[in-house]
C-alpha cells in the first residue's frame, strides 16, 4: 500500500465532502444513463465508507465534547442519507424514474449535513477541535478505517445500511 501523507481528522473528513461534491456535480453534468450510475455507485461508497468512520470512530469521539443535539442531527442526517443510498443502489437510471430525483435529494442532504459539520465558528468540527481532541490520533484511526471499508466495499459491495436512530428498521 502506498504511504500516504498523515492528515488530522477534520482534514480527513473535509476532504470527503469535497471528493463528494465533485462527485455529485460530475453527476449533474453527466447525461448518458452508465455514466450516471457509476458516478452515483461511486457517491454510494464514497458517502458509506465516511458515514461508518464518524459513526465509529469520530462521533464517539465526540460526545460529551460537542453539543448533544448537534451530535444526535449528524446520526439522523446520515440515517436519511443510509435510505437513499440503499434506494439509489437498488435502482438505475434505467429502470427508476426517480433515481436522478433521488441522487438529487441525497446530494441537498449531504450539502446540509457538510454545512452543519464545517460552520465555523459553532459547527461539529469547530466544536470538537475546541474540546482538545487528539485530531492527529483520530486521523490516523479514520485513515486505517477508510482504506479497509473501501477495499472491503469494493471487494464485496456496500452492506445494507445499519440505521442508528431507527434502531428495529431495515433499508
Amino acid at each position: 500500500m502506498a504511504e500516504t501523507k498523515s492528515q488530522d481528522a477534520v482534514q480527513l473528513l473535509k476532504a470527503d465532502h469535497r471528493a463528494v461534491e465533485d462527485l455529485f456535480e460530475k453527476f449533474e453534468k453527466a447525461s448518458a444513463d452508465t455514466r450516471k450510475q457509476t458516478l452515483a455507485e461511486q457517491i454510494c461508497l464514497e458517502l458509506s465508507v465516511h458515514a461508518q468512520i464518524e459513526e465509529e470512530i469520530f462521533y464517539p469521539a465526540c460526545e460529551g465534547n460537542v453539543e448533544e443535539d448537534m451530535l444526535k442531527e449528524a446520526y439522523v442526517e446520515h440515517d436519511g442519507a443510509k435510505v437513499l443510498i440503499a434506494e439509489i443502489l437498488s435502482g438505475g437510471p434505467k429502470d427508476d424514474e426517480y433515481y436522478d430525483a433521488k441522487v438529487k435529494v441525497l446530494s441537498e442532504e449531504i450539502e446540509h449535513h457538510v454545512e452543519e459539520e464545517e460552520k465555523r465558528m459553532d459547527g461539529l468540527f469547530a466544536q470538537a477541535k475546541k474540546a482538545g481532541l487528539d485530531m492527529d490520533a483520530l486521523g490516523e484511526q479514520l485513515a486505517a478505517r477508510k482504506a479497509e471499508l473501501t477495499e472491503q466495499f469494493k471487494m464485496s459491495g456496500i452492506p445494507t445500511p445499519k440505521l442508528k436512530t431507527m434502531e428495529d428498521v431495515t433499508v
